[in-house]
């Protein structure tokens, strides 16, 4: 996806979760629309990104 995070094993991009959370949807509402991301995914991306922050 040139050079774009994306969820592993799937062409999703981490961007859109952050998208769907900025716009007011729920991750329960991400992860219907995006099935081939498991919630474990949407954690350790949250995670990841929490710690970027705090570093």
């Amino acid at each position: 996806m040139h050079g774009i995070p994306v969820f592993k094993g799937t062409r999703i991009p981490i961007e859109t979760l952050f998208d769907y959370l900025a716009t007011g949807d729920s991750i329960d509402e991400f992860l219907d629309d995006f099935p081939t991301v498991s919630k474990q995914l949407v954690e350790m991306a949250l995670e990841y990104s929490k710690q970027a922050l705090v570093a």
